[in-house]
């Protein structure tokens, strides 16, 4: 079961987050949060990396079919926090956001909120990342036509 990180000292152990640096969305998010001085010392771990799925060994780890499907964050005692929970873990170790983190752990039922509106957003994740493909010049023609414009079926 995941621990309340409610005070700034809960950040105090390593991080390792997993993420799926194929999908312009997480290249984003993560990269936003590399730019910040984190709490804690935090390993970035890109699943699109092949060292990456090579070094995840451990008899408890998630299969990478998981990983790639959901946000997931390993703390320094080696157990995992996937979907909001890792979210949480995540933004405790990082400055402003901890006070995020707090909150939603202070607020009855606010992770649990926080868990349904992740698994609402992964199910809308593909479309989006194929629209942000499309945006930033990384897809197909044929499917950015679909992507970004959806009642067309291509671009005009």
């Amino acid at each position: 079961m995941n621990q309340p990180l409610s005070r700034p000292e809960a950040a105090a152990a390593a991080l390792e987050v997993f993420f799926d640096g194929a999908c312009p969305l997480c290249r984003r998010e993560i990269a936003h949060y590399r730019l910040l001085t984190p709490r804690q010392p935090i390993a970035w771990r890109d699943l699109s990396e092949p060292a990456t799925c090579a070094a995840l060994d451990d008899p408890g780890a998630p299969e990478r079919a998981a990983l790639l499907a959901r946000f997931h964050v390993r703390d320094a005692a080696g157990q995992w926090h996937a979907g909001a929970a890792g979210f949480l873990r995540l933004w405790a170790a990082l400055p402003r956001w901890w006070l995020l983190a707090a909150a939603v752990q202070a607020l009855p039922g606010a992770p649990w909120l926080a868990e349904r509106a992740y698994r609402r957003f992964l199910r809308w994740r593909p479309a989006l990342q194929a629209r942000a493909r499309c945006l930033l010049g990384e897809g197909a023609e044929a499917d950015c036509g679909a992507a970004c414009y959806p009642d067309r079926g291509r671009h005009g």
